[in-house]
């Protein structure tokens, strides 16, 4: 049965792949800081068992390898890998290929989809194929594993090629790469502090409760500004989930849960395309096409981020109470 627990395995083995090999190149600091990533992502169950058992020694070596993150992330710098073929040889194997390109990077949404809808049908001698929990996630990870057999078809090249090429844009990206799992793990600690309760008596001391379209306005708005704050819409859904979402718009109004579970995920990635926080989807792309602004990118999506907001906010208005 493929797991959760197996999707961590793996990244696990990607970053100490690509910890072991910048430490063969001698990138000290990237390899030290992809090494204990990667040690930490594969240990992640081990430390949890011993936590449960009682055992605070495994937790508290987790902990330090978080520290040790933070104190290693200021001295990755971005740095240029050899290239195994030239600027024009690239080019002309990308016209050679054409549309075939697209194959390996539809087939990712698509596995990731058809796992979703019927993953949990799946059966051999008796056992189910994909656990129910986070069958979503087992599926995404199976579809990346299928796309990178499928490029190194279509591309005719070896396997090692695709990690290599995972490796450098890794290592291009450096510590931003993490800023989805901080920034998360942030909504959470918003959350247990009490941040969406005072939320929630902020609202109920000037809000007018009564009225959904005002509370569904809020939310939807809530969303995109807690996002561009947090830099993640993961951040801010738990946040405005408790302090809009669930009593006033589930409970109070009757609002469908998955419908402004969904749609409330989307007005906060508006906030997503709107916000320097959001380093690894705004900043990072604009180093990587050496764009004169580093906000260039955020620039260029200001316009479609404010249309699709008002697009999505119509839609739940029209689905979510009905």
């Amino acid at each position: 049965m493929l797991r959760i627990e197996h999707v961590y395995w793996l990244i696990a083995a990607f970053l100490l792949y690509c910890g072991l090999r910048d430490l063969r190149e001698r990138r000290a600091w990237h390899a030290a800081f992809w090494l204990v990533l990667g040690v930490l992502f594969g240990g992640g169950d081990y430390v949890l068992a011993q936590q449960a058992a009682g055992h605070a020694l495994p937790s508290q070596l987790a902990g330090a390898g978080v520290i040790v993150l933070a104190l290693l992330a200021p001295r990755l710098h971005r740095h240029a890998h050899a290239e195994d073929n030239s600027a024009a040889q690239r080019l002309q194997s990308a016209i050679r290929l054409g549309h075939k390109l697209l194959v390996p990077a539809l087939l990712i949404p698509l596995v990731t989809l058809l796992v979703a809808l019927f993953g949990g049908y799946l059966a051999f001698a008796g056992r189910h194929l994909f656990a129910s929990a986070q069958m979503t996630l087992t599926g995404l990870a199976l579809a990346c594993v299928i796309a990178l057999f499928a490029a190194a078809r279509v591309a005719r090249a070896p396997l090692g090629s695709g990690l290599a090429e995972g490796r450098r844009l890794l290592d291009a990206i450096g510590w931003a790469a993490l800023l989805p799992l901080l920034l998360a793990a942030l909504g959470e600690v918003f959350t247990q502090s009490g941040v969406g309760a005072a939320i929630a008596a902020l609202a109920t001391s000037w809000l007018p409760t009564g009225s959904a379209l005002a509370c569904l306005i809020t939310f939807a708005l809530g969303m995109v500004l807690f996002t561009v704050i947090m830099g993640n819409a993961f951040a801010a859904f738990p946040v405005m989930m408790a302090g809009i979402g669930l009593p006033l718009l589930i409970r109070q109004h009757g609002a469908d849960p998955a419908i402004l579970g969904s749609m409330g995920m989307l007005c906060g990635y508006c906030g997503t395309l709107l916000t320097p926080m959001a380093a690894d989807y705004n900043l990072v792309p604009a180093a990587l096409l050496e764009l004169r602004s580093p906000y260039g990118v955020i620039r260029a999506q200001l316009w479609s981020a404010w249309w699709i907001l008002l697009a999505t906010f119509m839609m739940m208005w029209l689905l979510v109470f009905h």
